[in-house]
């Protein structure tokens, strides 16, 4: 069973609970832990050290659109956080970009799709080949 680092400010709330209740995963909880208002960068910046230190195979990050979740996430060397909308999205993310976190956007996307999302993104690999030099130059700036 895999561990996943998990975190959402208070839009993200009830979707972060619904994905925690999949018993497939271990969850590492970075909060929020109500739907009281929070400021999503120090959340999202919450499960950085678990998701490159490889303690969680992955994160979840979720807000209202997973965009400010998104932004945060990258302002990280080695994070490369997906906003997915639908599994092929999160399919995608994995094989070429090696994405390491999943982003959700609450607001924008069913709770079904959502679990489609994080099970297609948990049971996918990055195929490097023609990808790898690509990723590699992620980081240089």
């Amino acid at each position: 069973m895999i561990t996943l680092a998990i975190a959402a400010d208070h839009a993200g709330f009830p979707l972060k609970q619904k994905l925690m209740n999949l018993d497939e995963y271990l969850w590492d909880d970075h909060g929020t832990h109500s739907t009281d208002p929070t400021d999503y960068p120090i959340l999202a910046r919450s499960i950085i050290p678990e998701v490159l230190s490889n303690r969680c195979a992955f994160g979840v990050l979720i807000c209202g659109t997973g965009i400010g979740m998104s932004i945060a996430a990258n302002r990280y060397k080695g994070i490369r956080a997906a906003l997915c909308f639908n599994s092929e999205m999160a399919y995608l993310a994995r094989t070429h970009n090696d994405a390491n976190i999943l982003v959700l956007g609450a607001r924008t996307i069913s709770d079904d799709v959502a679990v489609e999302c994080l099970k297609t993104f948990a049971t996918t690999s990055f195929e490097e080949g023609r990808h790898l030099g690509r990723i590699h130059l992620l980081d240089i700036y």
